[in-house]
């Protein structure tokens, strides 16, 4: 497959692969031999990059990762996360360098490895500086636990501020088809700094697919339940973009999927989307969106298209809004 360069030099498959879904947020978890073999499988046919979070079950998913790459963790890339806490059943956001440090230590135990190829801050704690956190991860760096750092749902300010105390490799957002915010500011500040993009939900939580219908009932879960833009006047509402995608797909003889896909890679050569996938046939299909390509008509016409758009309903509920970085 196809390599890309995140930041100045973390070399990685052009599309990698988000293992969230596989035991958290969409449902119920997967069987854990059966993910372990698929995340193999995205080995085999190319994928050299994973990712995954402490909180992601939490700990499950790390666990699930570690010990289907472990062995084969000289040949991959792992990106994992910290700085959400479970406390009381709910959600912390604390990035406290002493907390940095306890997260470390059991995502690599965890992950079984001794190193973390890209580690995250999940989200911005507003009650840790930035050049905190920052300079904890640098310590993490010189002790060699750490080789590159990013930041997730991190805004623009946030970024600038970190990228000054320890160069940023990755930001992590959401950015596909179905949520193009990121072209505002974001995609234009890290192009000028030289630091990558790792869209999630690149498929747009799978609407882009296809699959979903305005009748489609999510589990209480499954995370979309909580959506806004998964209520079903919005999905049903939002039915136009799907129509657009697969015109496109009929158009390059492949599959919605792989149109959202290979749409994301062709904006910028620093973007690298990371899709879920629980089925060998759906690992298969986003795998293949490496390979295509499009003209500048094409795109250009594409673009038109999604500009006159108007898509219905936030990404977020109101109260997950309010860990979002702006």
């Amino acid at each position: 497959m196809e390599k890309r360069i995140l930041g100045k030099d973390l070399e990685v498959s052009a599309i990698g692969l988000g293992c969230m879904g596989m035991s958290h947020g969409y449902g119920e978890p997967k069987d854990k031999k059966e993910m372990i073999a698929l995340i193999r499988k995205a080995h085999d046919l190319g994928v050299d990059f994973f990712d995954t979070a402490e909180c992601y079950g939490p700990y499950v998913n790390e666990e699930l990762v570690g010990e289907a790459l472990e062995p084969i963790r000289n040949e991959v890339k792992i990106a994992t996360k910290f700085g959400i806490q479970l406390r009381d059943f709910k959600q912390t956001l604390d990035s406290s360098p002493a907390t940095i440090r306890e997260s470390v230590e059991g995502s690599l135990r965890r992950l079984r490895t001794d190193h973390i190829d890209l580690y995250y801050q999940h989200r911005v704690d507003k009650n840790t500086p930035i050049e905190e956190v920052a300079d904890t991860v640098a310590q993490l760096m010189r002790e060699g636990k750490v080789l590159h750092w990013g930041m997730s749902e991190a805004g623009v300010d946030n970024i600038r501020r970190a990228n000054a105390v320890l160069p940023l490799t990755a930001i992590q957002s959401e950015y596909s088809m179905f949520w193009r915010e990121q072209e505002e500011k974001l995609l234009g500040t890290l192009e000028e700094w030289g630091i990558g993009l790792v869209p999630f939900s690149p498929l747009g939580k799978g609407f882009l697919t296809g699959t979903i219908t305005k009748d489609a009932k999510f589990g209480n879960n499954d995370f979309r339940s909580t959506v806004p833009r998964f209520s079903q006047e919005n999905i049903e509402a939002n039915m136009v973009i799907v129509d657009l995608v697969k015109t496109i797909a009929q158009q390059k003889n492949i599959t919605p999927a792989q149109v959202a896909l290979s749409w994301l890679k062709a904006q910028r050569p620093f973007i690298v989307p990371i899709p879920g996938s629980r089925s060998l046939r759906h690992l298969e299909d986003n795998i293949a969106a490496a390979e295509v390509t499009y003209t500048e008509a094409e795109m250009a016409e594409i673009n038109k298209a999604l500009d006159n758009i108007v898509l219905k309903g936030d990404r977020y509920s109101a109260e997950s809004q309010k860990n979002i970085d702006r």
